[in-house]
């Protein structure tokens, strides 16, 4: 299609409410429409990007034996509660709705539970594993605070892979070929010299992940990158690695950065999650 054919017209100035310069700039080129703090529309020629985006990560994902689904919204109650997770002091950031029964459910802001959930009824056996699936889906958070454009939304899309393997080992090796994949990602979209694999916080899910950051003036999170490598970490856990240095190459010296996170990959564990009714699966189990 011809520019001069889209109904998408550059302006001159954005939303009076709109506070981030990444969707001010989108704004006015014609790429998103601001429904409301934290809720973009995609317009023409930004579906267009996404969409190449999409490819880049499906490309890659389907590279390391990644099989797509597309799981559903809409999250059982009871589900999560196994796990303690439907808890507002847990999690803060549901949203949550009634069906007209009054039977409550939760919109996912992540899919572990019933990812976990489904592959107990495909998993019979450690000759089914390794297995990895993921998905290109649309996640809802309740976030207090949403001023971040598009980096930081309450309703936005997602790519969420997840991994099942039969031993320590096996997951190891299929932990590093995701981090290459991630990689290959940022390289393709041109953001690789300015990205940082950063030993982080593992939140709810463990005690430690690693994120990928992108060296960026605009970005919220600080992130002290080592000068004799590329790894970095992130300002909340910091002070545990001052005296150690860093755990790739020793080096004591780091240079302090702000930056965006735009990538995450954390262990669970290597069992499969005892609440949802799955056990380890390995080759003495089924002997």
């Amino acid at each position: 299609m011809r520019q001069s054919q889209l109904f998408t017209k550059t302006r001159k100035e954005a939303p009076k409410d709109e506070v981030s310069k990444n969707a001010e700039l989108l704004i006015r080129a014609g790429f998103i429409h601001k429904e409301m703090a934290g809720v973009y529309s995609y317009l023409p020629l930004g579906l267009k990007v996404l969409k190449k985006i999409e490819a880049i990560i499906r490309a890659e994902m389907n590279a390391i034996g990644g099989q797509e689904i597309f799981l559903s919204s809409l999250q059982e109650k009871a589900l999560w509660e196994k796990t303690n997770r439907w808890s507002d002091e847990v999690v803060d950031n549901w949203f949550k709705t009634k069906l007209k029964n009054e039977t409550e459910l939760g919109l996912g802001f992540t899919h572990e539970e019933p990812l976990t959930r489904l592959m107990k009824d495909h998993i019979k056996s450690y000759r089914d594993l390794p297995l990895s699936a993921y998905q290109i889906q649309t996640k809802f958070r309740n976030e207090i605070r949403a001023k971040s454009g598009i980096m930081r939304g309450r309703e936005f899309l997602m790519k969420d892979l997840y991994s099942f393997s039969k031993d320590e080992k096996e997951h190891a090796l299929f932990y590093e070929k995701a981090k290459k994949a991630y990689t290959k990602i940022f390289d393709s979209v041109g953001l690789g010299e300015k990205t940082h694999i950063v030993i982080a916080s593992g939140g709810s899910f463990s005690k430690y992940s690693h994120e990928f950051q992108t060296v960026t003036p605009a970005g919220e999170d600080i992130i002290h990158i080592c000068a004799g490598c590329k790894l970095a970490i992130n300002k909340e856990i910091f002070i545990e690695y001052q005296g150690k240095g860093c755990p790739d190459c020793g080096g004591k010296k780091f240079n302090e950065e702000k930056a965006v996170e735009v990538g995450n990959i954390f262990t669970l564990g290597t069992r499969f999650s005892e609440p949802l009714g799955l056990t380890y699966i390995d080759e003495k189990d089924q002997n």
